[in-house]
């Protein structure tokens, strides 16, 4: 019975990562055995937290941002962070609707998406040295053992 993971990723600040860090998630979390649904909310909040650490951290400019995820039990906790140009003002950022690029067509749901697919988020930032967000989610799925078997979640990562 898995009672304790945890691994550290970093990449480059491009789009291109964005798709990678939603499998590398995936990847970890299937241990829990979770379901279809508990897998897309996860992938889709790292989605989420990735692309604004490319988009707002770095703008255009590359830097590095790492992922981190620990599992203790059935709770998976994910940290995103960069080292850009942080957020002046967290709760504005996380209003719904409020972005920072309109000319981009952004909707500015980033956060709010986060924390409808995720049970908690924290979002600690401090402008010029760059954010983190870290979201928990207990898996309430799946067996405690991890899932058996050739067929996985292979098809889902």
């Amino acid at each position: 019975m898995i009672q304790h993971n945890e691994m550290e990723i970093s990449f480059l600040s491009i789009a291109e990562n964005e798709s990678f860090a939603r499998v590398v998630i995936a990847a970890f979390a299937v241990q829990l055995s979770p379901t279809v649904s508990e897998i897309a909310d996860i992938k889709t909040a790292v989605s989420e937290a990735v692309t604004n650490a490319i988009v707002h951290g770095y703008e255009g400019k590359t830097g590095m941002v790492r992922l981190r995820a620990n599992i203790e039990d059935r709770m998976l906790t994910i940290e995103i962070s960069d080292q850009g140009r942080g957020i002046a003002n967290v709760k504005q950022a996380m209003e719904p609707f409020f972005t920072t690029h309109p000319e981009q067509e952004r909707s500015g749901m980033g956060f709010a998406v986060m924390q409808t697919f995720m049970d908690d988020l924290h979002v600690a930032s401090s402008p010029g040295q760059g954010t983190t967000i870290r979201m928990r989610k207990r898996i309430r799925s799946g067996s405690p053992q991890g899932m058996t078997g050739t067929y996985g979640m292979g098809g889902m990562l």
